[in-house]
């Protein structure tokens, strides 16, 4: 049954929801639901909703509630990527797959190493294709909430958004090359359900030795991800695959 995304949060709500945006193009003219049909509509806070069609207008689709949904699709786990800004569409590939697997943000930063360096004047329409990318992928997958996609930023600004988490890990190949095992386990060890973990990607070319040192200095802690060196777009893959095992699947 098809989903929907609702700046609403549930406390606001009460027996009706209304869908507005482009998504009442998708359900009027391209799955021609009518009066009667139903849907899920998920709001701002993680709840879900299933819902009945009441009324289609040109602006908006009204709806009932049936009834509230009890299921979390989410990971137990609040999970951050930030990705040194890669060439071409990885950035897309990391948003929509990582979507699917879980992640709770995503921050683009310029890397010393990053070939592509966008500027603020250049972030509008990209930014707008990354949500919606996100927002595609939330739908497909049964997420409950779209996650959060923000403006590029630069290294030093990315220390700041990592503040205030629980768990910060970095992705370093030389970790990997020197044959370290076992430091992502010890930082999925320190996080308990409902935590947060933060963990930096750098671009094609890696971060720099002074990038990681700086990292270090703010708290995280240098991994690898096994003894096989990942491509920038892999590595945020294997961590949320990694993470869902750990805190869902083991379980």
């Amino acid at each position: 049954m098809q989903r929907y995304f609702i700046e609403e949060v549930k406390a606001n709500l009460e027996s009706t929801i209304n869908i507005t945006g482009d998504d009442v193009h998708h359900i009027s003219r391209v799955l021609r639901m009518q009066e009667g049909s139903r849907l899920f509509c998920c709001t701002k806070d993680g709840f879900e909703a299933l819902c009945e069609i009441a009324e289609i207008t040109n602006d908006q689709v009204n709806c009932f509630i049936i009834k509230w949904m009890t299921v979390n699709h989410e990971l137990p786990i609040e999970v951050v990527i930030a990705s040194g800004l890669p060439k071409g569409d990885k950035l897309e590939w990391i948003i929509q797959k990582g979507t699917e697997l879980g992640a709770a943000s995503f921050i683009p930063f310029n890397a010393a190493r990053s070939i592509v360096k966008l500027e603020p004047k250049k972030f509008g329409k990209k930014l707008d294709r990354w949500r919606k990318i996100a927002k595609e992928a939330a739908e497909q997958s049964y997420r409950n909430k779209v996650p959060s996609v923000f403006e590029p930023c630069q290294f030093a600004d990315l220390l700041k958004h990592a503040a205030d988490y629980d768990v910060k890990i970095v992705a370093y190949e030389e970790s990997a090359k020197q044959g370290e095992k076992k430091n992502l386990a010890k930082a999925f060890a320190k996080l308990t359900e409902g935590g947060s973990l933060f963990v930096v990607f750098g671009p094609e070319g890696g971060l720099t030795e002074q990038e990681v040192a700086k990292l270090e200095g703010e708290g995280f802690l240098t991994c690898s991800f096994g003894p096989r060196i990942l491509r920038t777009e892999t590595a945020p893959l294997y961590v949320l695959s990694a993470v869902s095992y750990y805190f869902e699947l083991s379980r």
